[in-house]
């Protein structure tokens, strides 16, 4: 490799020094928003929004990044709040990461609304299985019961669950990302290019709606199933 190539793809101390800091809030982000924003959605399943904010942070630097937020926020999460032990805090990662290093990925070959959009639907598409099997699997095991109690549960509890909290997920982060970015730009923790988007006013007019319509939708499939309404 030639030493201008070596150079152009060196980080700037300057911009490295920033990526930390913008990770290390996001971070903080995460788990704030996990410490208060829990809530009863289907069955004992709880949901709170630490994945939108993690989802963020892979769409602006890749799924390398939402990776490591999960990691250390599920960490804190195991040590302070949880008590399910290390078998909850492996299916949080691998939840969040399925999820989120899945649509990080896919927004960072496509850097557009439409990329965004469709990252997150991959991402749903790839978390629900996943959880499903991963359920199965560990489920059993800190929960103390058997298999097949924990198969039984699998259709009425764990995918209606897993589909609503990652249908609340991207429609939150659909309608979060871009001001959160532009957050970001205004207090300099992030360079213009990062925050560039090719979509028209039509796509993120459009995008919008239907994120609102998601969210609207699974609150009130939430509401319902719980009684309230």
């Amino acid at each position: 490799m030639s030493t201008a190539a070596i150079t152009k793809n060196r980080i700037d101390p300057t911009e490295r020094t920033k990526r930390i800091v913008t990770l290390a809030m996001l971070a903080a982000l995460a788990y704030a928003v996990m410490y208060v924003g829990r809530v009863p959605i289907w069955g004992f399943v709880n949901y709170d929004p630490k994945d939108v904010v993690i989802i963020i942070s892979g769409f602006i630097y890749g799924p390398l990044s939402a990776a490591t937020i999960s990691v250390v926020v599920s960490f804190l999460e195991m040590i302070t709040v949880s008590d399910t032990g290390p078998m909850g805090m492996l299916m949080n990662i691998i939840s969040t990461c399925a999820f989120a290093c899945t649509a990080s990925f896919v927004y960072s070959r496509f850097r557009t609304k439409r990329g965004a959009l469709s990252g997150l639907i991959c991402g749903v598409a790839v978390v629900v299985p996943v959880m499903l099997l991963w359920n199965y699997i560990i489920t059993p095991l800190y929960m103390e019961t058997t298999r097949e109690t924990v198969a039984a549960m699998l259709l009425p509890i764990f995918l209606p669950a897993n589909l609503l909290k990652s249908c609340i997920n991207m429609a939150i982060t659909l309608l979060l990302y871009k001001p959160i970015i532009t957050a970001l730009r205004r207090v300099n923790l992030l360079p213009e290019s990062r925050a560039a988007d090719s979509a028209g006013g039509k796509v993120s007019l459009g995008i919008t709606i239907l994120a609102l319509a998601i969210l609207i939708t699974a609150i009130l499939i939430v509401l319902v199933h719980q009684g309230i309404i």
